[in-house]
């Protein structure tokens, strides 16, 4: 059932496509606006929405007439472009104005951390890994994304802005190899 290397591999597309560390900055800018970010409620509703997906995304997909093979192709581009915009520093896919009301769910919990990127990423993931092994993987991002919420000034002190820049670089070349072995993985079967 629980495989280490998938658990590390689905750990580390997360880690990629959540991008917490690279939207520091973002989440930086945002605790000015709001005020102190709930760490909690934002990991627990980034948490929920996640594995509500791994869940129910499959019977949602047969709803609307879309096999796995097909969304995790389609994922599979989404993922690319975002590794693009990572490597790049081009925004393809803008954000709305914040209400500074549900400042910790949204913008933070939705679409920051689980937003459509990160959950076309699980039904993805789901072509080629067990759902334990995915849902591990979301426990371990959890974490990091915790951890990182309720650390964000430390963490910006310690990367500086040239760190952070390295790190959603490396981050977006990532994405880029694993869009490409999940398109090529389901783009046969279609």
């Amino acid at each position: 059932m629980f495989s280490i290397d998938q658990i590390v591999t689905v750990s580390f597309t997360l880690f990629a496509v959540i991008d917490i560390l690279g939207s520091i900055p973002v989440l930086l800018s945002l605790k000015e606006k709001i005020g102190e970010i709930n760490a909690v409620k934002a990991t627990l509703a980034s948490g929920i929405l996640m594995v509500a997906f791994l869940l129910g995304g499959k019977a949602f997909l047969n709803l609307m007439s879309v096999d796995l093979q097909s969304f995790a192709v389609a994922g599979s581009i989404v993922i690319f472009i975002i590794g693009l915009e990572m490597i790049l520093g081009i925004e393809f896919f803008k954000s709305s104005d914040q209400d500074t009301k549900t400042g910790s769910l949204v913008p933070i919990a939705f679409p920051l951390i689980a937003g459509s990127g990160t959950l076309t990423t699980i039904m993805s993931l789901k072509a080629d890994f067990g759902d334990y092994n995915i849902l591990a993987g979301i426990v371990v991002n959890l974490i990091i994304i915790y951890v990182v919420l309720r650390s964000l000034s430390y963490i910006e002190r310690i990367l500086g802005k040239a760190g952070l820049m390295v790190l959603r670089k490396f981050f977006g070349v990532i994405l880029l190899a694993i869009a490409v072995r999940i398109f090529k993985s389901n783009i046969g079967t279609l």
